[in-house]
This record gives structure tokens, sequence and C-alpha cells, in this order.
């Protein structure tokens, strides 16, 4: 009998689950279109490439990001439609402990989590690639880096400097390279511009001056315009816009050993991508489990009063996870503890609720 109870509730919750997330990425990409239909008609793009390019892409982008809301709703409909109709009161009354009950609900949250980890870490990625890309070429404005006086280290003691950057053009002013020591300047080579050579794959150096210190003497040379390579690319003054999200685990991982190797000041987003890849798959099942436990009570609204309760809920741990991301990415909080914390605090309610669900 519990392995058929088993059967039927996990159907029955996964069934849901897929139902509910086909629903709610319709409804929300029919909205994101009628918001971007005029970018759609400027650029004159016919509706295959649209959906082929970006609709089919964005449709496992945001079935991810509402799997939180979507298992949570999920469980609530399936179990308080079974309280409506006294099931759970029949299960628990023939001995079935609600800890046993919570069984196939807890494999559906494994089952569901298992999969969302796979699709974010090596999927989704690769489906946003085109998507973002898409996004960047026929709804974005167009890209212009903007920074001044930029630092980037190319080497164990060596760093680049850049007065300005195109990156239309793919030239750099004001170029310098610095050798440090310790805190001692040894040498510095600086020229006027340095730009991109896409065909060669290098940076062709305009008239370069060095000085170099040795033994506390200075001397000056000048050198003739030459081409050179450099732990320095143009992606490396491209645009960022969404740049996490095309990226895998193994890919995401590199990029951010380079920009800590880098001493850069934004690995941030990119250290909270990392950590809520991997908090997410928990998340469903925590909040598989407070669905159940929220729902297992017959209510006297019905099962809409639950349903309700439970949208509430879903968008507050939703907000749970946007504060303590913003909180991560301006330096306030710990990347780790900020893709933890919502799981930390709904597993802390939880336990709270488990106490007083019917037995």
């Amino acid at each position: 009998m519990l392995r058929l109870l088993d059967k039927y509730v996990l159907g029955k919750l996964l069934t849901t689950f897929f139902f509910t997330v086909v629903v709610l990425v319709m409804v929300i990409c029919v909205i994101d279109f009628t918001e971007k239909n005029d970018d759609f008609i400027k650029h004159d793009l016919g509706a295959w490439k649209i959906i082929s390019e970006y609709y089919l892409n964005l449709f496992p982008y945001y079935a991810n990001l509402l799997s939180p809301i979507t298992v949570f709703i999920a469980t609530v409909l399936v179990t308080a439609r079974l309280a409506a109709r006294t099931e759970i009161v029949a299960i628990l009354a023939s001995g079935v402990s609600f800890r046993r009950f919570l069984l196939p609900y807890v494999m559906g949250g494994v089952l569901i989590g298992g999969a969302i980890f796979g699709l974010i870490g090596w999927v989704i990625p690769l489906a946003n690639k085109p998507r973002v890309a898409f996004e960047r070429k026929y709804v974005k404005n167009p890209y212009h880096f903007q920074g001044r006086n930029v630092h980037i280290r190319i080497g164990p003691n060596s760093y680049a400097y850049l007065e300005s950057y195109d990156n239309t053009a793919n030239i750099g002013y004001r170029f310098a390279i610095e050798t440090i020591e310790g805190t001692l300047l040894k040498r510095r080579m600086q020229a006027e511009a340095i730009s991109w050579d896409t065909t060669r794959k290098v940076w062709r150096l305009t008239q370069q001056t060095v000085r170099t210190i040795r033994n506390g003497k200075e001397t000056l040379r000048t050198y003739p315009a030459r081409d050179t390579t450099l732990n320095l690319y143009p992606k490396d003054f491209a645009s960022t816009f969404k740049l996490q999200e095309t990226m895998t685990m193994p890919e995401l991982n590199a990029f951010i050993r380079e920009k800590i190797n880098r001493g850069a000041d934004d690995t941030e987003i990119y250290l909270v991508e990392k950590y809520e890849r991997y908090a997410y798959p928990f998340a469903i099942v925590i909040l598989t489990v407070i669905g159940v436990i929220m729902s297992a009570r017959k209510s006297r609204n019905g099962v809409g009063g639950q349903i309700a309760l439970g949208f509430v809920l879903a968008f507050i741990y939703i907000g749970f996870v946007i504060l303590s991301r913003n909180l991560a990415l301006v330096g306030d909080m710990n990347p780790m503890l900020a893709a933890w914390v919502p799981n930390i605090v709904f597993s802390t309610i939880g336990l709270i609720l488990y106490r007083f669900v019917p037995r």
C-alpha cells in the first residue's frame, strides 16, 4: 500500500510541477514578447529567428528561475487536495507516521533538485549563450567601455594600465606595463596606444619608453613600434551583461580564478552565481517539505486559501534571495553566506512548522 501511495504522490507532484512550470513560463514569455515586440519590429526579425534563438532558450532560464516557486505551489496544490478529501487523516490513522508520509515528497524534491543542479550547471548556460547574445544585439543599446584609469594584473609582478579603451576599435590609450617587486617599482614600459590585430591575435604597440630601475640607478630607453602578446585580451573590456549566466560550472570556476589572480574587485557577482547554483537544489527540497507541512491540515478556506498562502511564502523566499544577493554584491555580506541565508531561514521556519503538523 505504501509503495502504491508513494508512486501516487510522487507522480502527482512531478506532473503538477511540470504543468505549473509550463503555464507560468508561457505567461511570462507572452509578457516578455509584448515588452520587446517594438525591438523585434525595428530589426525586422522573423518569427522563426525570434523563437529559435531567443524564446526556446529563454524557456529553460525562466523554468529554473521560478523552480522554487513552482515546486512550492505544486506541493501545496497536491497536499491540499489530499487534505480536503480527508485522505491524509485516513493515512495517518492507519498507522503511517507523518515522517513516512513525507518520504515521496522528499524523493520528488531530490529528483527535481538534482535535475535543476544539472541544468543550471551545464545545460542552461549553454542555452543562455545565444539568448544573451540575441539580447545584446537586438534589445540592448550598443555597448561602450566606460572604464577610466584601468589597472589589470597580467603576471605575478606585472600590472597593465590603460587610461581609456575603445572597445569598438579595440584600441587602448596611454598604455603602460609596470613591474613591481614587493612595494618597489622595477620597470615601467609606456606607449601612447595599443591596438589589437584581429588576424594575428597580437597587440600592436606604438613607440615605447622603458624606464628601468636597478641598484638605485635609473635608465631610460626608447623602442620602435612592435607586436607583442600579453595576458590581456579584448574580451577583458567587452560587455559583461549577464556574463555569469552564460558560463558552465567549469567555465565559471576558471573565470573566478582568473579574476582573483588579476586582483579584480568585481568577483562578488560571479561568486554569488556559483554558490547559488549549489544552494538552489537544497532550496527545492526545503520548500517541498514546508509546502507539505503548511497544507497537510484541512483548511476552512479550502484549497484556494492554502495555495494563496503558498504563493505568499514562495515570494517571501524570492525576496530573501534578492535581498541577500544585493547585500553580497555591494560587499556587505559574504557571497557564500548570501547564497545560503534563504535556505537557513526557511529551514528554521520548516522546523518550527513541523511541530504543529497533524500526527
